[in-house]
């Protein structure tokens, strides 16, 4: 055998035994990546395969995904003032209760009607920021697949919140004409048995009527939030589903 017979052969081994590594070393990135199905399970299998750079992607889309919910989350708390949230009995309120409630609740609404632009502003930052990081740690198929899971859970969002925001709105509208009805009859009416009593037939029409819209506007904001429950579980899914290549 020639010495060029010997190096060839080589050389060819070496080349095999690379595309061997490369396979095995792909087998077991990819059984990590199916592993890993929630932030703990991803950060744990980033520290076991600290160069994998397709679990360094999925370890901070997730973060980004996770800390954008978190904001979302602050940002619908912070719609309504704190004393929305308060017991008040109204039959015992005063009309400065009443007044201030009134104040809180068309703030809230206000809230309400123009907060979009805010949900649009975080789900924008966290694209962006993804996006940046992905062009640096994955092939251009990768991060075309991962922005398109992006875009279509920040559609689901926004189309959600669109439809959460005007409920809410709807609810705060509402609250705010029952207390604005009270507060306009403030000391014509007396309590009976935990029930408000009014002095004529006419205005206990009045009130059956702002009463009644309540109640069918805070179911609405309910069944909402039971959508938003499963739009959560949903994206979950799909989330482990990208992990996995599928």
């Amino acid at each position: 055998m020639s010495l060029f017979v010997v190096f060839a052969a080589g050389a060819y081994f070496v080349t095999k035994l690379a595309k061997l590594q490369e396979g095995i070393v792909a087998r077991q990135d990819q059984t990590a990546l199916q592993a890993a199905t929630d932030p703990k399970q991803i950060d744990e299998a980033l520290r076991q395969h600290p160069q994998n750079r397709l679990l360094q992607l999925i370890a901070m889309a997730t973060k980004a995904a996770d800390e954008t919910d978190a904001a979302i989350e602050k940002l619908s708390n912070d719609i309504a003032p704190p004393g929305i949230s308060k017991n008040i009995n109204f039959g015992t309120a005063s009309q400065s209760d009443l007044e201030d409630l009134r104040r809180d609740l068309k703030m809230a609404e206000t809230n309400a009607t123009t907060f979009l632009p805010k949900y649009t502003a975080l789900l924008k930052a966290e694209r962006d920021n993804v996006e940046k990081y992905a062009l640096s740690h994955a092939e251009k198929d990768t991060v075309g697949r991962l922005l398109e899971s992006i875009d279509k859970r920040h559609a689901e969002i926004i189309a959600l919140m669109s439809r959460m925001l005007s409920a809410r709105a709807d609810f705060y509208r509402a609250y705010e004409n029952y207390s604005a009805f009270l507060a306009s009859e403030f000391g014509t009416y007396r309590v009976e048995n935990g029930q408000l009593v009014f002095p004529s037939q006419q205005t206990v029409n009045r009130y059956n009527v702002v009463a009644g819209a309540i109640t069918p506007a805070a179911t609405r904001v309910d069944e909402l939030e039971q959508e938003r429950k499963n739009l959560l579980i949903s994206q979950q899914e799909r989330r482990t589903q990208f992990v996995n290549g599928k």
